[in-house]
């Protein structure tokens, strides 16, 4: 199972990653959860305590790594590097361990946001790919608010790729441009959670403005999770309510994917 979550800044998708990994780790599985959001909080998410998140360096941050792998230092644009980089040993060597989770934090740079053929963003890029098309773990990837890592050969081997929306014009509008995207780069499962529902209205509001989007569910809106954010706790030891809420998107999901 190949996840990408996305959505509008603030609609609770690090939430969503952070305890998907944990149930799929809880089944036995083994799961590769990548922070792929400049704005890293998956690693709070999960319950990484503050002291071990300090440990763990983005993978742009490492201009070693990226030298050795691509043959050029990073941010250097135009020169002559490798477009197709080795990556398969970057999860066991690099990535962070924690309860059956491997964590990785891509990180970005300037010159990498802009979508360049600089050697930090092909890096990225091609592990990402790597890590959707060849391995064989649980992979989940929290994403910004949009699909800017994808390529189409990675995009077309993702099996769920899940927009959280919470009630709200501007959430709905990121939800529609980012499926608009996503089918475009080949895409074939577009689903939606909807995130801080606070009555069924809120839900029929969002279905009817969500189209050709397949619904998987809604999370209520939690204190519980809110008060866990404040404490630098998972939401997974926290909010047992979003959890189960959770776990039934997630039996959902599996059921319509493996379809």
């Amino acid at each position: 199972m190949k996840i990408a979550v996305t959505g509008k800044g603030g609609v609770g998708k690090t939430t969503l990653s952070a305890v998907l990994s944990h149930l799929f780790s809880a089944d036995g599985r083994r799961v590769i959860a990548v922070d792929a959001d400049p704005d890293a909080n998956l690693a709070q998410a999960l319950g990484i305590k503050a002291s071990e998140m300090e440990k763990i360096r983005p993978i742009a941050d490492m201009p070693e790594l990226i030298e050795e792998r691509t043959g050029a230092k990073p941010g250097s644009l135009g020169g002559i590097f490798k477009l197709n980089p080795r990556v398969d040993d970057i999860p066991e060597e690099i990535g962070y361990r924690f309860n059956g989770i491997i964590l990785l934090v891509a990180g970005r740079s300037k010159a990498a946001a802009s979508g360049c053929y600089c050697p930090e963003n092909v890096l990225l890029r091609r592990l990402l790919k790597h890590l959707v098309v060849e391995r064989q773990e649980v992979v989940i990837v929290d994403m910004e608010a949009g699909i800017e890592h994808l390529t189409r050969g990675t995009a077309e081997a993702v099996d769920a790729f899940i927009v959280v929306v919470e009630p709200g014009q501007r959430s709905i509008q990121t939800a529609n441009t980012v499926k608009e995207m996503a089918k475009g780069l080949g895409v074939k499962h577009v689903f939606v959670v909807a995130n801080k529902v606070r009555s069924n209205d809120d839900i029929s509001f969002l279905m009817d403005h969500i189209k050709d989007m397949e619904f998987l569910g809604a999370i209520r809106f939690s204190q519980s999770v809110m008060d866990a954010d404040v404490r630098g706790d998972s939401p997974f030891n926290a909010a047992s309510d979003v959890v189960e809420e959770i776990g039934s998107i997630k039996k959902k999901l599996v059921e319509l994917v493996n379809q």
